[in-house]
């Protein structure tokens, strides 16, 4: 009888060191290429989220701020999201040029810190370029903030 209430102890305290679930993935991220096709046909804005896998606030973002229902459900509804790591080698286009997603991040987009985010308009061309890690508090302000200037740079 000892023994049994001493496993259940002992299997009670492992439990309270166990991590906990994985948060499940909001945002639906798309291809970057496909993306790009689909900003042409449903004039939206594109929001890419740069990435790498060596990156702790990039995971904190993931864990965080991309699980909030209301970030979640603006990047669904009012932007199309994609992410791109930036130690790839897969070629992109960005702003009309062929290039690696690294030597998109470096040259055309000007970026050198982690996370980063690119705003794309439905022609392809990045409107502005974002480097900071955001609580999901922070990023509903900041696409709130950009949402009000959708009209205008949805010509672009």
């Amino acid at each position: 009888m000892k023994a049994s209430v001493w496993i259940a102890v002992f299997c009670l305290a492992l439990s309270a060191f166990a991590a906990p679930p994985p948060k499940p993935k909001l945002v639906h991220w798309m291809d970057y290429t496909e993306a790009l096709e689909k900003a042409k046909n449903s004039k939206k804005l594109i929001f890419v989220d740069l990435y790498a896998d060596w990156c702790v606030p990039c995971r904190i973002m993931d864990a965080n701020t991309y699980s909030d229902p209301t970030v979640a459900s603006l990047l669904n509804t009012r932007f199309i999201s994609t992410k791109l790591d930036v130690d790839s080698q897969d070629t992109i286009v960005c702003d009309g040029k062929r290039k690696t997603v690294q030597r998109c991040y470096f040259d055309v987009w000007n970026l050198t810190v982690l996370p980063a985010f690119v705003l794309i308009a439905p022609k392809g061309l990045s409107i502005m370029t974002i480097k900071d890690s955001f609580t999901a508090e922070e990023m509903k302000y900041l696409l709130y903030q950009i949402l009000e200037k959708e009209k205008e740079w949805i010509s672009k």
